[in-house]
């Protein structure tokens, strides 16, 4: 089925007959502002004064497709291309994380906790889109950033979008479950968003997830949930100054044995930070 008139009102009127079935009106109504804005150049504003536009065909398909691509739940993030982070907009696609909103609450934690003006190492581990290495960057010009992925894919993605902001964030594939003997420098800080979603957790989770983004960068086995901060932590042990700091994005439910887990490396100054929603997603500690 296609959108039946070149009109724009009527491409809105296409969209809810089509995706009422799969989402509220609410969402219905962001995903058409969100694909106005993205394949007409019009905000929200210019969309209600312009609901008579009449579009060109190949305008048309573009809706359509994306509307057939909404129907089997892929994000609109993917669809789309781009999200926004920090003020800016990045490049995605299935090999990268959506990045989310208690990232970028991470991202502004650490820039309201650290020196801006010092010229310190700072490595992001699991980088995906390099949305957090990134945005750093943008805000500290002094620093020396690198992101670190297991996915060739996902850093081919960060280094197009590091181009894309003029940013000097270096990017390696390393896997932190098997790094290498050496790093190239000591670091003052390291952050990552690593996998610690549970396995049995995929039920609570939504198709658009479950089916679209990257099982690599989300999912650890129950048996083992802090696999990758164990790894990171013994990472630091060689390679993060004495003083410096670990910053993690974190299941809420496991914010405990996280704390305990620091503590065994005699780590202080340990610091659980809820997000907005009220759930303990973040955590700092500072190397003894």
């Amino acid at each position: 089925m296609r959108i039946p008139s070149n009109r724009l009102n009527d491409v809105l009127k296409f969209a809810k007959s089509e995706l009422s079935p799969f989402y509220d009106e609410k969402e219905i109504l962001s995903f058409y502002y969100l694909l106005c804005e993205h394949y007409l150049h019009l905000n929200k504003t210019k969309v209600i004064l312009n609901a008579d536009l009449a579009l060109s065909e190949s305008e048309l398909l573009k809706f359509n497709f994306a509307i057939k691509d909404l129907k089997t739940e892929k994000p609109i993030q993917y669809i789309l291309g781009e999200t926004e982070f920090c003020d800016l907009q990045f490049k995605v696609n299935e090999h990268t994380l959506i990045p989310r909103p208690e990232t970028e609450e991470l991202v502004y934690w650490i820039l309201e906790k650290e020196n801006k003006t010092a010229p310190l190492h700072i490595l992001d581990i699991g980088t995906g889109s390099g949305c957090i290495p990134i945005s750093l960057a943008t805000h500290w010009p002094l620093a020396k950033i690198k992101g670190i992925d297991i996915s060739a894919e996902a850093l081919d993605l960060a280094k197009f979008n590091n181009k894309c902001f003029n940013t000097a964030v270096q990017f390696e594939q390393i896997d932190i479950l098997n790094p290498p003997a050496s790093f190239d420098f000591m670091l003052d800080i390291i952050v990552s968003n690593p996998p610690y979603v549970l396995e049995s957790e995929k039920t609570l989770m939504k198709k658009n997830v479950l089916s679209y983004e990257p099982a690599l960068a989300l999912f650890v086995k129950d048996d083992d949930p802090l696999l990758f901060y164990k790894k990171i932590i013994h990472f630091a042990d060689n390679q993060l100054i004495s003083g410096g700091r670990l910053y993690f994005e974190i299941n809420e439910n496991l914010g405990i044995q996280l704390i305990a887990l620091l503590k065994a490396y005699s780590y202080k100054q340990i610091e659980l930070k809820n997000d907005i929603h009220e759930k303990a997603r973040m955590i700092c500690a500072i190397k003894n």
